[in-house]
């Protein structure tokens, strides 16, 4: 009844009714309830009379959630509608509301009661003026300027009106205006800015009212980024900021105000301003702030506006360094005063937040490296300058008047600083990738589960950070070190964390000292830390240490490249780390084995002096003994690791007596498993057996991605009884999931028997991924595999098909390409159809399968385009089909590989001789296709290649490379002059027909030849696109399909 009532919109609407619907939306009422108000609602929203009512509405409720609901309704107009609406109907809107927010500001009873809906009012008027002003609303500034001055209410909500305008124009306007309307408004909020500032100022000068001195602060701050500079530096602002600053209210809004000044850089011109500001600046924060004071207790003990204040300190001052570093080096006064302020920097740096810590490190990092390539670059001082670009008073000349280089001056003149920076740096090292070992919140050793990206981008930089530091005094870097581990040893300073940090310090500076130093202080490093893990207790304990000295010897293979008896005394004692069963101790004993396996392997296969044989030799005889207490996962990379070793051994003979006795274990199993499964099959059914059939496989992949083409005697050794038993699991697979249903698929046993085959998959792609310079070892390996593979991935019911068989044959097509061509057509038979069938039923089944399809479809497409060319038309369209399919999916990978893939077949066909049928087929559908897609907000994430498509297309039919009429001479009663004009025509229909509601075709016609003057210039067709699609939300609420 009430949706009968309330669509009525002929006469007004019943205000109580459509409170107690919005109520019931709101409310806790049944879910029937809120259903059938969400229709009401709906259906309502959607009806274009609807915003008629909206002043109705908004004068008689008293209920703010259906002002706000009236206010969205007035927003899809605005956003939408308004140019096409009348004059009469737009003015008294504007004015209406613009009436309102002046009522309700001019109170201060009524502008704190009623917030939230003038809030939302001057959203409403800003939507409202990025269509009227500056044009039609010439006189909006000074309107808004004088109404401001009538009272500090009114004054408190322009000021928020005008910040948000500001933020709709410089912040958040693309997508969202053209580049021309964009313009105008810039152009209008400068030329008129003048009277903004005036206000600003008199505000700051004459008024006592908190709330509006920080509003006006809040509105500074959102226009300071843009307003001319004379604004800033020739007016009294930056003085009645910094008078602010001292004012506790007043102090956070003030210093985001300063930062944003810090971070303008117009060249020279007002550094004299600059110098003055910093210089007032630090003799205020000394009264804020002492500098005796622990920042990092304050922040910790602080209020939220205390902590958002020194979060604010940190962004000031990396903000002025980042640009005007160098006139503070111009006067030992301004020198002083720059050195405190690196000092709060340093300070404010040990602070126990990631956020401001962030900030602090993206700014140490970049001074470093400035300093280091200054320092660099000191043997040739020309290039030094240039690159620099050394302009500030300091360093007028490469020399001062005792002779000194100057930028050696500048490097004693950040010395100290730089020293406190490393210790800095040190204490606070981030965790690198390679440490497994962790402290859970309970205070536990773990092994680490889940790897943390934030912290590993953290200690990228941090390392990058310290290697500088070191190269920049290697002595200081060494001794801060050496002095923090010897804290260790005599307790002072015993902590996890602080021997964690210090040592996860010491392995990333690996490399930035010259060798002999750093041979010395590693020994002194790995002698004091095997000294610190006898003498300490403690199982946890223990671990903790053991893990740092994996971690810092993994770090230095130089050093261990040059000491064999060291690097042989390392690996035996990762040995012994194999057997100790602490959580995460044998996996990073073994990780570690891997990394310095790979830096050092040549190390290994040669013999060494006073040896017997070679190393890798001895550990193969040890091997079983060695590997005893690890896990299969632990052993799979032991595997890879001894890959790595006999890969580095280039007598032929050699190699394979070591690979042979490598795998000796797994096949000696494999050969017994074979042996069972030829009398009788059924044993290769047996759940332990699958699981040890598993295991080897899962071995052999390790091996071969260590080995690569070395490999091949051992995969040819087990190649054909591995096909055998894939096909053998994979024929149980199916019959089992015919039987028992979709369920089956999700038990363990069926599970398990497609984990062999997926591993037996993996194997292949990658023995051929990684086999080098050898094209024959591909067609070796993909006749057998036709059938038991691609014959068995055909038959397959659809949930028994593995996904790996489609990235198996992209690696294949990808590593070994046109040697693979006479291939296809049996890939393309086996795979095309069958798969197509599972994905194109909707966007959601099969994910894996899904973008490995269009993976394999573009492998094709790069290398073995010719087959391509000789598919029947169906199967192309086939082809092609399947490309706009995946382009129109809402998963951005598969769009993407789409859209890419579409980019490559188009490229390939234009140099192709059956370019003109090939369009001539598919212009016109790719055109439409494509367009439909680029005015859909669920596929913005493709935009610039939606660009590159049309662009390609615009600029082939102009290019005079299709000799052939794109139109069918059959459906056209008259001839074009050429392919140019009948696109032309053809998109102006397309966009006409999509846009029903587009004031005049002279936007869409003017829009289409746009496309083909600006296609030669991508950055122009992409925003003359990007402003039609603006336009076009004005036109319409809702595209209709193309």
């Amino acid at each position: 009844m009430a949706s009968v009532k309330l669509g009525d919109l002929s006469q007004p609407i019943n205000v109580a009714l459509l409170d107690a619907t919005v109520a019931a939306f709101y409310g806790t009422g049944s879910k029937d309830e809120r259903t059938a108000a969400d229709h009401i609602l709906r259906e309502l929203q959607n009806n274009p009379d609807m915003w008629l009512q909206v002043v109705h509405i908004l004068s008689n409720t008293k209920s703010l959630n259906t002002k706000f609901f009236a206010l969205q309704v007035l927003e899809g107009v605005i956003k939408y509608r308004w140019n096409v609406l009348p004059t009469e109907q737009r003015d008294g809107m504007k004015n209406y509301i613009s009436d309102v927010i002046v009522k309700l500001s001019s109170d201060e009873v009524s502008i704190r009661q009623e917030r939230l809906y003038v809030n939302k009012l001057n959203i409403i008027l800003v939507q409202i003026l990025k269509h009227e002003w500056p044009t039609r609303w010439r006189s909006f500034i000074p309107d808004l300027v004088t109404a401001a001055k009538t009272s500090e209410t009114l004054c408190e909500n322009c000021m928020a009106i005008l910040k948000l305008l500001s933020e709709e124009v410089f912040d958040f306007s693309r997508g969202e205006m053209t580049q021309q309307k964009i313009k105008e408004l810039k152009q209008s909020l400068n030329s008129e800015f003048q009277l903004i500032h005036e206000l600003c100022l008199y505000v700051l000068s004459a008024s006592q009212r908190t709330e509006l001195i920080k509003a006006t602060l809040a509105t500074l701050h959102a226009f300071l980024s843009w307003i001319p500079l004379g604004y800033i530096f020739e007016s009294p602002l930056l003085e009645t900021l910094l008078k602010f600053f001292s004012m506790p209210s007043y102090r956070n809004l003030t210093l985001q105000c300063l930062t944003e000044v810090a971070a303008l850089n117009f060249g020279d011109f007002y550094n004299l301003q600059y110098i003055k500001m910093y210089t007032f600046y630090m003799v205020q924060l000394q009264t804020v702030l002492p500098t005796s004071t622990n920042i990092a207790d304050a922040y910790g003990n602080g209020s939220s506006e205390e902590q958002a204040f020194i979060q604010n300190l940190a962004l000031f001052f990396t903000s002025f360094y980042k640009f005007h570093i160098r006139i503070l080096e111009s006067t030992q006064e301004n020198i002083a005063t720059l050195l405190m302020g690196l000092e709060y920097l340093l300070n404010i740096s040990y602070v126990d937040d990631t956020e401001v810590f962030k900030v602090c490190l993206d700014y140490w990092n970049s001074l470093v490296l400035e300093l280091f390539e200054a320092n660099h670059n000191l043997d040739n001082p020309v290039a030094t300058v240039n690159m620099m670009g050394l302009h500030s008073p300091v360093i007028l000349g490469m020399l001062d008047g005792h002779g000194t280089p100057l930028l050696m001056q500048r490097r004693q003149l950040y010395s100290e600083p730089m020293s406190k920076l490393r210790l800095l740096m040190i204490s606070r090292m981030a965790k690198p990738e390679e440490v497994l070992i962790v402290e859970d919140e309970n205070g536990n050793i773990v092994r680490e589960t889940l790897k943390d990206n934030d912290v590993l981008v953290q200690y990228k930089i941090m390392r990058e950070t310290l290697i500088y530091l070191s190269h920049l005094d290697h002595n200081d870097t060494e001794r801060q070190m050496l002095k923090k581990l010897s804290k260790q040893l005599n307790g002072d300073d015993w902590t996890w964390n602080n021997l964690n940090t210090l040592c996860w310090a010491i392995g990333s500076i690996s490399g930035s000292m010259m060798e002999d130093q750093e041979n010395r202080f590693l020994v002194m490093v790995i002698r004091d830390l095997l000294n610190l893990c006898e003498i300490t207790k403690g199982k946890d304990n223990k671990a903790v240490i053991a893990s740092n000295i994996m971690y810092v010897v993994g770090q230095y293979p130089r050093f261990l490249r040059a000491h064999w008896k060291f690097l042989k005394t390392v690996v035996n004692k990762l040995f012994e780390f194999m057997h100790e069963t602490h959580p995460g101790v044998q996996d990073m004993a073994c990780d570690t084995f891997l990394k310095i396996v790979q830096k050092c392997k040549r190390k290994f296969v040669i013999l060494q002096v006073g040896e017997s044989e070679p190393f890798v030799s001895e550990l193969l005889t040890t091997l079983p003994t060695t590997i005893a207490d690890l896990e299969p996962h632990q052993i799979h990379t032991f595997y890879e690791t001894i890959g790595f070793m006999i890969q580095a051994e280039s007598e032929a003979a050699k190699r394979e007596e070591y690979l042979q006795r490598l795998m000796n274990l797994p096949n000696q199993k494999w050969t017994e498993i074979i042996g069972h499964a030829r009398g009788s099959v059924e044993f290769l059914k047996d759940l332990d057996v699958i699981r040890t059939v598993l295991n080897i496989l899962q071995t052999n992949t390790s091996t071969a991605s260590a080995l690569g083409t070395y490999f091949l005697s051992q995969i040819t050794h087990i190649f054909l009884d591995m096909l055998n038993v894939y096909k053998m699991y994979s024929e149980l697979v199916s019959s089992t999931i015919a039987e028992g249903g979709p369920y089956a698929s999700r038990t363990s046993y069926v599970k398990l028997l497609r984990s062999v085959k997926r591993e037996t998959l993996k194997l292949i792609e990658t023995f051929l991924d990684k086999a080098e310079d050898q094209p024959q070892i591909g067609k070796q390996f993909v006749a057998p595999m036709l059938d038991p593979v691609l014959g068995d991935y055909a038959r397959n019911l659809p949930d028994a098909r593995e996904s790996e068989v489609l990235s198996l044959f992209a690696t294949v097509v990808n590593k070994y390409k046109g040697a693979m061509i006479d291939d296809v057509p049996c890939i393309f038979e086996a795979v095309f159809q069958c798969t197509l069938e599972m994905i194109t039923k909707n966007f959601e089944d099969y994910p894996e399968h899904r973008l490995k399809f269009f993976s394999l479809l573009r492998a094709i497409a790069s290398h073995c385009f010719g087959a391509l060319i000789l598919l029947s038309p169906e199967q192309l369209k086939l082809v092609m089909d399947s490309i706009m399919w995946a382009f129109r999916h809402t998963e951005r990978n598969i769009a993407e590989t789409g859209l890419n893939l579409l980019l490559e077949m188009l490229k390939n066909f234009q140099t192709c001789e059956f370019r003109n049928q090939f369009y001539r087929s598919y212009f016109v559908l790719i055109v439409q296709e494509i367009f439909a897609v680029l005015t859909d907000t669920f596929h913005k994430p493709g935009f610039k290649l939606h660009i590159l498509v049309l662009q390609h297309l615009f600029c082939l039919v102009e290019s005079g490379a299709l000799t052939e009429p794109l139109w069918d001479a059959s459906a056209v009663s008259y001839s074009y002059p050429n392919n140019g004009a009948f696109v032309r025509e053809y998109t102006i229909k397309l966009l006409c027909g999509s846009f029903p509601n587009i004031a005049a075709s002279e936007v869409v016609t003017r829009f289409v030849n746009g496309l083909f003057e600006s296609r030669a210039d991508l950055s122009t067709f992409k925003n003359h696109i990007r402003d039609f699609l603006v336009q076009s939300k004005e036109f319409s609420t809702q595209v209709c399909n193309l």
